[in-house]
Formats: C-alpha cells, sequence, structure tokens
C-alpha cells in the first residue's frame, strides 16, 4: 500500500490541488487555510529529516566515483543549468523565475529512492548518498537564491537567514539530536521498526496537506495567471531530457555498472520539493505565487519520473546496459 501511494502521489496531488481550488471558492476558507501552510510543511519536515543517517556519510564514499559524479552534477552543473532555463524562460515572469531555480537546485531527500527500487537501480548506495544531499543543499541553497533569485528580485540578507535559521536550520539540528537519543536509549532496530518504517505516508499526507492549503489559499492567483503556469512543462521537460542524457554519457565514459547508473540518474533528476516550498512560504511571504508554481513543478516532476524508472527498468530487462559493470579493456 505505501508503495502504491508514492508510486501515484502525482495523482493523489492533482486531486488534493482540485480539492484546494474548490475549496478556496468558500467564503473565508482561503484566509484559513493560509494559517496552516507553514504547520503543516514543518511536520512534513520532521519526517523528511528523521530520515537522514548521517552516519552513513562514510558509506557513499565506498562508491567514491558515483558520489563524486552525483555531487559535481547536483551541486555544480545543475545550478548552473537551472539558471540558464530560468533566465531564457522566465526572465520577465521573477515569481517563476524563482520557483524553477528554487526546484530545480534541491535534489530529492525521499521519493527518488522508490523510482530507483522501480528501476532496478543499487539502493544501498542511493540510500547512503541522502545524508549527503540535503546538509549540502541546506548549505548552499541560501548562496543559489542569492547568486540567482538575486538578479531578478531584492532579498533582504536579514529576513532571509532569520528564516532559513528558524524554519530549517533549527528543525534539522533538533530532529538528528532527538535521533540520536532515541536510539541511544531505544536502540536502531527499534528506531527503523517503530518510527522510521511508518514514516513514508505520514510525511506524504502532510506534504499533500500543505499543497491543497496553498491551493485553497491562493488557488485564485494561479486561475489568473495559467498560461504562465503551462509554459512550466517546456523547461522543466528539458531539465529532464538533458540530465538524463548528461548522466547516461558520463556513466558510460566512467564505465557504471546498470544498478550504479540508475541510482545517479534518480539522485540527480529528483528535486526536493519540501524542501524547497519550507523557503518559498517563509522567505517570500509576499509572493504567493511561488509555493503555487513549486507545487506545480512536482506535479510535472513526478509523472516523468515514474516513466524515466519503467524505461530503466526496461533497459534491465532487455540487458542492454551491462548490470555488474564494463569489462576492462
Amino acid at each position: 500500500m505505501n508503495d502504491i501511494f508514492e508510486k501515484f502521489q502525482w495523482l493523489f496531488m492533482i486531486i488534493v490541488i482540485l480539492f484546494g481550488l474548490a475549496l478556496g471558492q468558500i467564503t473565508y476558507a482561503a484566509d484559513l487555510a493560509a494559517l496552516f501552510i507553514m504547520p503543516f510543511i514543518i511536520i512534513m519536515l520532521f519526517g523528511v529529516f528523521l530520515q537522514v543517517p548521517l552516519k552513513n556519510l562514510r558509506k557513499a564514499l565506498l562508491n567514491k566515483k558515483v558520489t563524486a559524479l552525483s555531487l559535481a552534477i547536483n551541486f555544480f552543473w545543475t545550478p548552473l543549468f537551472a539558471f540558464g532555463l530560468s533566465r531564457l524562460f522566465f526572465y520577465d515572469s521573477p515569481d517563476v523565475f524563482i520557483a524553477l531555480i528554487m526546484d530545480l537546485v534541491t535534489p530529492c531527500t525521499d521519493w527518488y529512492l522508490v523510482f530507483t527500487g522501480i528501476a532496478g537501480g543499487h539502493l544501498a548506495l542511493s540510500t547512503a548518498l541522502l545524508p549527503w544531499n540535503l546538509p549540502l543543499q541546506l548549505t548552499l541553497l541560501p548562496l543559489h537564491l542569492f547568486l540567482f533569485a538575486g538578479t531578478v528580485v531584492e532579498i533582504e540578507l536579514l529576513v532571509f537567514i532569520r528564516s532559513f535559521v528558524s524554519v530549517l536550520l533549527v528543525p534539522f539540528l533538533a530532529v538528528v539530536i532527538a535521533r540520536q537519543i532515541i536510539i541511544h536509549s531505544k536502540g536502531e532496530r527499534w528506531f527503523t521498526q517503530k518510527i522510521l518504517n511508518k514514516l513514508d505516508p505520514f510525511q506524504s499526507i502532510f506534504l499533500l496537506l500543505a499543497i491543497m492549503a496553498i491551493f485553497t489559499s491562493q488557488g485564485t492567483i494561479l486561475l489568473e495567471n495559467i498560461n504562465l503556469v503551462l509554459r512550466l512543462i517546456i523547461p522543466v521537460s528539458l531539465f529532464f531530457a538533458v540530465n538524463f542524457i548528461l548522466g547516461h554519457v558520463i556513466s558510460r565514459v566512467a564505465r557504471l555498472s546498470y544498478q550504479e547508473w540508475t541510482s545517479l540518474i534518480m539522485t540527480t533528476l529528483a528535486r526536493n520539493a519540501p524542501l524547497a516550498l519550507t523557503i518559498a512560504v517563509a522567505v517570500f511571504p509576499g509572493r504567493p505565487f511561488i509555493p503555487l508554481v513549486l507545487a506545480v513543478e512536482s506535479l510535472i516532476e513526478l509523472p516523468i519520473l515514474f516513466v524515466l524508472a519503467q524505461l530503466l527498468l526496461l533497459i534491465y530487462l532487455n540487458k542492454w546496459w551491462p548490470r555488474e559493470g564494463f569489462r576492462q579493456s
């Protein structure tokens, strides 16, 4: 049931978006829904942070090749590519420009594992990459926003730092400490069975509730700018197409096995909508169109990831890629 829920999360997102738009037509519903956006997002983020095993940082380094390639693509190439796409397609629309950058520069920390599993990728390796992805994006996201989003809007440094620390850094550190205390007192097996194994639906439900609240409170803005939102399909699709091809070429040159290739593809394609939504709501409270666009971007992303996972699985079943790595010449 868990797997079905995660695989078709995009379908559930469509349902809650439509429900949120309808609910927003009720008097006072929009104002009331706005009060729940940040609480829902913060609760959901606790689930994300709890799943980050920082002690596994070393495990990813056992496969230095894939780890180095993943980090280089996610934190060097992708931010530059995201800025290029945003400037090319939305330089005249600051809110969409910012939303597109925020979405594309934040690598996923959860559902990319689902799609890696569907495609038959190296789950242990992908899981080991997770504790690198989250701390690095928490560290680099402020820099990316100032460098790129700062070219179209003015960002107040003090407000940004205060928002970032209060809604991301403090909760992250609190959850990391709480995780260590629970594991120390109850043991890792108890923590995994009683907490981690039950987090996925909990996390997904609160993400959907946050999205529903966003569309309830700001749905009219979306309907008034629907053409602008539809324009997102082209740059988001380009991002996935170019990075998929790039990952393919790099994996061939690096002589990766199929499992390593799939893990690299998924960790460099899937994006972290929850984190981007949190920053958008906290840092840009006067720009409600930004979180709306982020939710729409996720709606485009999830079915694309599902299709790519099926394509990778087809390659695997037909043995079109070496399963155990290339033979050395």
